[in-house]
């Protein structure tokens, strides 16, 4: 394969990252739901410590479990904020019905983008 076959199969990737991103994100969304209806705390460490193991537990690499963690720390973080917003519904709109799948043919922003994006905010 050449560069330019190795991309595409890094974009295929990165599609079906995102739609799994997306669908973790769904089912944090009920687990927040869950959550509020039990009083139970959107932080829970040893939970994390679980999922963080799990993570570590079923990789065969090349990830290092230290690049597993931050990437998995991130995400957590970004699913952490989901359910805040799900527990406190004021806090932000709520996320009603599925998540729709990304679209592979819009325009792409890049991490530096994003990251500048949030700057200036």
């Amino acid at each position: 394969m050449d560069l330019s076959d190795w991309r595409k199969k890094v974009d295929d990737l990165d599609r079906k990252l995102a739609a799994l991103l997306n669908e973790r994100a769904a089912a944090v969304v009920e687990i927040g739901r869950l959550k509020r209806n039990t009083s139970l705390p959107i932080y829970e460490p040893d939970r994390e410590r679980a999922v963080l193991e799990n993570v570590k537990r079923s990789s065969t690499g090349p990830l290092s479990d230290r690049d597993l963690a931050q990437i998995y720390e991130r995400i957590m973080d970004v699913m952490r904020s989901i359910q805040k917003h799900e527990i406190v519904p004021d806090a932000a709109p709520k996320i009603q019905g599925p998540i729709p799948e990304p679209n592979p043919d819009a325009p792409r922003l890049e991490i530096r983008g994003i990251a500048t994006e949030r700057r200036k905010r």
